[in-house]
C-alpha cells in the first residue's frame, strides 16, 4: 500500500485534471477487478468513482466479451479519444490481463508494453535494490523487449504460449518480468499475470519520468526501433480445415523448401518451434510455424482448440523498423498479410475472405 500511496503524486483527483496531474479512468469490465479497483484507484490514489467504468462484477459481465483489447473495450476507447484523460486501463473479466491507452486513444501493444516496463524497470518501487535477471516473453509476443534485454546485457527467454511457462524460470530466479501479446504482463511477485500490477508499473514511469503515454513510448521507439504488430483470428473452423492450414505452412519447413520473399525481405528460415525448459528439462514441440526475415520480421502462425467448438488459426505479424517510426501499422504489414495468405493458402482452404478478429 506504501508503494501504491507513492503514485498519489502523479494522479489528478480532480474531475478536470486542472492540478496538471494524470488524470485517469478504469474500465473493469464487469468482472472481479472492479471492488479492486475501487479500493486502489479510488480509495487509495483519489481518482474520480465517476472515472472507474463498469466496476460492479456481473454473471454475464453485462452482455459483453470481458476482454482488454480495441475491438471489446470500444467504450474505454472512445473515452480515452476524447482527451479528456492521459491514462487509461481496461481489465479482463479475472483481472489478469490489462490494456493501456494514453491521451487522445494512444494504443500501447502489450508487447510494447511489456519491453517500455523492462526498460523503466528502475522507475518500479517493486524493482528498487533488485536485479532485473532475466525476461520471459511468449514465442508470438513480438521482440520489442529482445532489443531492450541486449542493452541490459541480460537473457530474454522465448516460451511457448501459456503463464505456466514462466513459472519455472521465475522459481530458478531467471526472470523478474514476462509478458504476453494477448495483454498479459507480470513480475516474480507472483507467478502470474497481474492487470493492476501493470497499471501501477505504467504509472509509476509516468511520475518517474514526467511524460505522458505517449511521449514515453515514442521514445522508447527512437532508441530500440519499433516492431509493428498485428494479430489476424480465424476463427470457428473445423478441425480438418485448421490441420489443412497448419500442413500447409509446415511444408516450408522441409529441407530444400523453396522461401518466397516476405514483402521486401528475404525470408531467412522458417522452423516448427519447439522448448525446453532450460529448469526442468521438459520438452514442448510443434508450437508454431515460425517464418522470419532477413531484416528481424516475422509471421507466426499457431493451431488454437481442436474441440466441439471449433479451431482458430491464428496469424501474428510482425515488423521491425529503426526508421520508419510513424507509420499506420495495417498499411505497414500489408506485405506481410499478403505473404502470410500466399504462404498458408488459407483463403481457399478456409473459405474466409478476412479474419474473424484483428487485434
Amino acid at each position: 500500500v506504501a508503494c501504491i500511496r507513492q503514485r498519489k503524486a502523479v494522479v489528478s483527483t480532480q474531475s478536470t485534471g486542472v492540478d496538471n496531474k494524470v488524470n485517469v479512468t478504469a474500465d473493469a469490465m464487469a468482472g472481479v477487478m472492479g471492488p479492486t479497483a475501487k479500493r486502489i484507484f479510488g480509495e487509495v490514489l483519489g481518482v474520480n468513482t465517476e472515472h472507474l467504468i463498469r466496476c460492479t462484477p456481473l454473471p454475464d459481465f453485462g452482455g459483453s466479451h470481458p476482454d482488454p483489447n480495441l475491438v471489446y473495450a470500444a467504450e474505454l476507447v472512445e473515452t480515452m479519444r476524447s482527451g479528456h484523460y492521459a491514462f487509461g486501463v481496461a481489465f479482463d473479466g479475472d483481472g489478469d490481463r490489462n490494456m493501456i491507452l494514453g491521451n487522445n486513444g494512444f494504443f500501447v501493444s502489450p508487447s510494447d508494453s511489456l519491453a517500455v516496463i523492462a526498460a523503466n524497470h528502475h522507475c518500479i518501487p517493486y524493482f528498487t535494490g533488485k536485479k532485473l535477471c532475466g525476461v520471459g516473453r511468449s514465442l508470438p509476443t513480438s521482440g520489442a523487449v529482445d532489443q531492450v534485454t541486449k542493452d541490459l546485457g541480460i537473457t530474454v527467454y522465448e516460451t511457448p504460449t501459456g503463464w505456466k511457462y514462466f513459472g519455472s524460470l521465475m522459481d530458478a530466479d531467471m526472470i523478474a518480468l514476462c509478458g504476453e501479446e494477448s495483454f498479459g504482463t507480470g513480475s516474480n511477485h507472483i507467478r502470474e499475470k497481474d492487470g493492476i500490477w501493470a497499471a501501477l508499473a505504467w504509472l509509476s514511469i509516468i511520475a518517474s519520468k514526467q511524460q505522458t503515454v505517449e511521449e514515453i513510448v515514442t521514445a522508447h521507439w527512437r532508441q530500440f526501433g519499433r516492431h509493428y504488430y498485428s494479430r489476424h483470428d480465424y476463427e470457428g473452423l473445423t478441425s480438418e480445415q485448421g490441420t489443412l492450414v497448419m500442413n500447409q505452412v509446415k511444408s516450408y519447413t522441409c529441407p530444400g523448401s523453396t522461401l518466397p520473399d516476405m514483402g521486401d525481405s528475404k525470408t531467412a528460415s522458417c522452423v516448427n518451434f519447439s522448448y525446453c525448459d532450460p529448469v526442468t528439462g521438459d520438452q514442448a514441440a510443434n508450437q508454431g510455424i515460425v517464418f522470419t526475415s532477413d531484416k528481424g520480421s516475422r509471421v507466426i502462425f499457431r493451431l488454437s482448440g481442436t474441440g466441439s467448438t471449433g479451431a482458430t488459426i491464428r496469424i501474428y505479424l510482425e515488423y521491425y523498423t529503426r526508421s520508419e517510426l510513424s507509420r499506420n501499422v495495417r498499411e505497414i504489414l500489408q506485405p506481410l498479410v499478403a505473404f502470410a495468405l500466399s504462404v498458408s493458402d488459407i483463403a481457399a482452404i478456409t473459405s474466409r475472405g478476412e479474419p474473424t478478429v484483428i487485434t
